[in-house]
């Protein structure tokens, strides 16, 4: 029977495209406090800066691209499709790299870099290159209210209700180059377990959450991915 995969993708498989992880060690967010910059108190405080902060983060995604570790999941996604099953990529970044990689069942949980989003009427669309409160929404025309369109903390994630559907179905579970530490998605291997799912950790060191995990693979995310996906398009074959 071909099994239903579900990947959680985290930092880890965009750092080898040259993304930063933007969370230090000390727990700034590239010099700024988390909550000067990804909360909607901190946007409200001090929108230029929040602007500025997006707006070179937009900047730096525009100067790198998808890494091996992209391409081998949508080399998976199409493999599993054509075999008639099923394929689910959630991803915690809000880079563009999948995207751009081809990958189409995705669900960006956290946002994304590249879109923007209107406060005042809920209008959502593609950002410009440089955002800024002088901007008028294009369906309101209100200045001041559209903001990256991000999730920030104390925020909710897009598409939970289709993700925790999915995950009830999942056969194999894979957690790619995250930290364990950031809620909803660190439960979603629990929740995978309870479903009966097969789970793996891909990473280059051992998460938050590496004991929830039947089997892990250390190392970056480019080398092991394209690595694991042969073995799983190797067992896929041999369902034939």
């Amino acid at each position: 029977m071909v099994a239903n995969i579900f990947i959680l993708t985290g930092a880890g498989i965009s750092a080898a495209s040259g993304v930063p992880t933007f969370r230090g060690a000390d727990g700034l967010w590239e010099g700024h406090h988390i909550e000067d910059v990804a909360s909607p108190e901190g946007f409200a405080r001090d929108p230029v800066l929040v602007h500025e902060f997006y707006n070179q983060r937009r900047a730096a995604l525009s100067r790198v691209n998808p890494n091996r570790a992209h391409a081998a999941l949508v080399t998976l996604e199409r493999a599993v499709i054509a075999h008639g099953g099923d394929f689910t990529l959630v991803t915690q970044n809000v880079d563009d790299l999948h995207q751009r990689a081809g990958s189409e069942r995705l669900f960006p949980m956290h946002g994304q870099l590249t879109r923007a989003r209107c406060t005042a009427c809920g209008w959502a669309g593609d950002a410009p290159p440089l955002l800024s409160s002088a901007h008028s929404c294009p369906a309101c025309a209100r200045k001041g209210d559209v903001r990256p369109d991000i999730i920030w903390f104390g925020e909710m994630p897009y598409f939970m209700e289709e993700i925790e559907e999915r995950l009830a179905n999942a056969d194999l579970f894979a957690a790619i180059g995250t930290s364990g530490h950031v809620y909803p998605a660190a439960g979603f291997v629990r929740e995978a377990r309870r479903a009966g799912a097969v789970t793996i950790e891909l990473n280059l060191e051992p998460s938050a959450i590496r004991g929830q995990f039947d089997h892990a693979i250390e190392g970056n995310a480019d080398e092991t991915v394209p690595i694991w996906v042969d073995g799983v398009l190797g067992q896929l074959h041999g369902d034939r």
